[in-house]
C-alpha cells in the first residue's frame, strides 16, 4: 500500500495536535521556520545533513 507523503504527514501531524497538545505558537513557529529555512541558503547544507 502506498501513500502520499502530504497525506501521512497531515495524519501524524494531526495526531501529534491531538495527543500532545503543543501551544498555537508553537506550531506556527515550527511551520514558518521550516517554510523559511527550505527557501534559504542554508537548504543545501540541512539537505546534505539529513541525507
Amino acid at each position: 500500500m502506498q501513500v502520499p507523503l502530504w497525506f501521512a504527514l497531515l495524519v501524524v501531524g494531526y495526531l501529534g495536535v491531538k495527543l500532545i497538545r503543543p501551544p498555537a505558537w508553537l506550531i506556527a513557529v515550527l511551520l514558518l521556520g521550516g517554510f523559511l529555512l527550505a527557501d534559504s541558503v542554508l537548504a543545501p547544507a540541512i539537505n546534505a545533513l539529513v541525507n
